[in-house]
Formats: structure tokens, C-alpha cells, sequence
């Protein structure tokens, strides 16, 4: 008899649309795969609804808080129900960026340097000198970053005001200027590396994520061959430094820019990476001649409790 597996998507983060794409995509190609799937729109209730419907095996296609850091693992694990990707410590860890910073940073992969500060704090004064980058330390897609441009006299208001949807806190990063550079990690094996190309503008946004022909991936990422192992590397000691599982994807800038450093910096690492038709990873196993059902399936077949 066919597995039965539960796939989690929606749930209550600025990343839900997100999640329901990704979610349909993948219980899409479950069922195509011969799995017998039930699709959960994620609630407060998700422990009594698991508990009622006894899955054999949970696909978290959910993104963002609660979905992607730690806790709908915690719940999982109390459950006992096998899940994919990572577990609850490398979760909460790889969501809370300045906090992945600092291990990143012991495990010898290059961070960008910066600091956490209010976002009060940040919209009454330059936090750093310009040009650097505003983000919730603990949202995903891209959602209320903000980039100050070289020469900005004032800070960005934006973030003072009431209706900011996101966290108090906010990481303050120098910006780095180059390419945007993303690998994924397998199990324990670094995928080809994709160069992101936003189709209008200077910087990887919202649009450019998950609108369709809104930038272009460039793969394998057209580097010398060192700056391509380096880069490969440094996905995988993320990986491992953090205790990931499964399907991890690392994101990098690299400053090829002339007369610039030269430098690959690791800006965060993914736990829960996109799985939707414009998404990356699936875009890198299709490189490696895997489909999206194949890349489902072995996500599935590598679940476990104890992540």
C-alpha cells in the first residue's frame, strides 16, 4: 500500500503564499510519484489534527516563523512522526540569522559584518555608513529588507512605522555589492551553484523570488573553478555547522565588481528552501538530471524523527 503522507503548507507567516505553492507543487508530484498524500492547511490545531490522521511520513513545505524554526518540528518530534528537512536546533538557528552568523563565523565560513539593533533604532540614524542592507533578523523571501544606497541622507522611515509587519529587530549588514550566488546542499553533497539575475533591478526581492520571469538563474554559475569550489564548501560546512538535514539551500554575494574585494560572503542559509515551479533547488536537481518528482520522493524517503 502506498505511504501516506501528510504535506503541511500555509500556516500563519508573511511567507503563507509562498508555502501554498510550494505545498500544491509538491503534494502534486507526491501523488504523481504513487504517494497517497493529504494536504493540511496549516492551523493552531495542526497537533490534533496529525494526531487524528496518523500519517506515516509529514512533508513541511510550510516557510517562515513557526514553520521553519523549530517549532512545528518540536511538535512533530513530540508526535513522533517522521518529517523532512531539518530538526528543531538547526531550525531555530539557521531562521534567527545573527544568531547563524556566529557559528557560521567559528565554522570558517565568511559572514558579512554588521550587528542586531532596534528598528526604532535604525530609523532615527544611520546604523552603519552607507551602502547597508535592513532585514528582519527572522523572515525569509526577501520580506522587509531594506537596502540604503550610497549617499542616502536620511535613514528609511519605513521601518518606524506602526503598521511594519515584521520583527522589533532587525540585522544591519555593510552591503556587498556583485553577484548573487545560491547552492544547495543534498544530504551531505553540495549541488551545482546557481547565479541569480533579477530581471529588473539590482537586488533579489519578492518579485524577482516568485514572479514568473522575474530573474533569471544562470547554472552552473559561470566562475573560476576555485571561487566555485570555495563557494560549494563553504554551502556545506553551513550545512553541517548548523546540523541541518535532508535539502538546505546557502545564499552568497560575491564581489567580482572591479576594483572591488573580491570576497564571498554567506548571507543566510535556508532549511526550508522554496519548492515552487521558479524555485532554486528544484532548479539545481533538474541540472543534475533529477526531477521534481524524483527530488520529492527522495526528500520523503529520507524523513525521520530525531532530525
Amino acid at each position: 500500500m502506498a505511504k501516506h503522507v501528510a504535506v503541511l503548507m500555509g500556516g500563519w507567516s508573511v511567507e503563507r503564499p509562498v508555502s501554498l505553492n510550494s505545498g500544491k507543487a509538491c503534494a502534486d508530484a507526491l501523488e504523481a510519484e504513487g504517494y497517497r498524500v493529504t494536504r493540511i492547511d496549516v492551523g493552531r490545531d495542526i497537533a490534533e489534527r496529525l494526531s487524528s490522521l496518523k500519517p506515516e511520513i509529514v512533508f513541511n513545505a510550510l516557510h517562515g516563523r513557526f514553520g521553519e524554526d523549530g517549532t512545528i518540528q518540536g511538535i512533530l518530534e513530540t508526535l513522533r512522526l517522521p518529517y523532512t528537512h531539518s530538526g528543531v536546533l538547526a531550525s531555530a538557528l539557521a531562521i534567527d540569522k545573527a544568531r547563524a552568523k556566529i557559528i557560521l563565523a567559528a565554522a570558517g565560513v565568511p559572514v558579512a559584518s554588521g550587528r542586531v539593533v532596534s528598528r526604532f533604532e535604525a530609523a532615527k540614524r544611520h546604523v552603519l555608513g552607507p551602502p547597508y542592507v535592513l532585514k528582519p533578523v527572522n523572515e525569509g523571501s526577501s520580506f522587509g529588507v531594506v537596502i540604503v544606497r550610497e549617499g542616502r541622507e536620511h535613514p528609511p522611515q519605513e521601518i518606524g512605522r506602526e503598521d511594519w509587519p515584521h520583527t522589533e529587530w532587525l540585522l544591519a549588514e555593510s552591503f556587498i555589492p556583485g553577484r548573487e550566488l545560491t547552492c544547495g546542499i543534498m544530504g551531505d553533497e553540495p549541488m551545482d551553484i546557481i547565479d541569480i539575475r533579477p530581471a529588473t533591478g539590482l537586488f533579489y526581492d519578492y518579485d524577482a523570488k516568485y514572479a514568473e520571469g522575474g530573474s533569471v538563474h544562470v547554472i552552473p554559475a559561470d566562475l573560476k573553478p576555485n571561487i566555485y569550489r570555495d563557494i560549494q564548501q563553504f554551502a556545506l560546512t553551513a550545512h553541517q555547522a548548523l546540523g541541518c538535514r535532508g535539502v538546505s539551500r546557502a545564499d552568497f554575494r560575491y564581489d567580482d565588481t572591479p576594483g572591488g574585494t573580491g570576497a564571498v560572503v554567506c548571507l543566510e542559509v535556508n532549511t526550508q528552501p522554496g519548492m515552487t515551479q521558479t524555485s532554486l533547488v528544484p532548479d539545481m536537481a533538474a541540472h543534475a538530471g533529477m526531477s521534481f518528482g524524483e527530488l520529492v520522493r527522495w526528500m520523503v524517503e529520507d524523513a525521520s524523527c530525531d532530525r
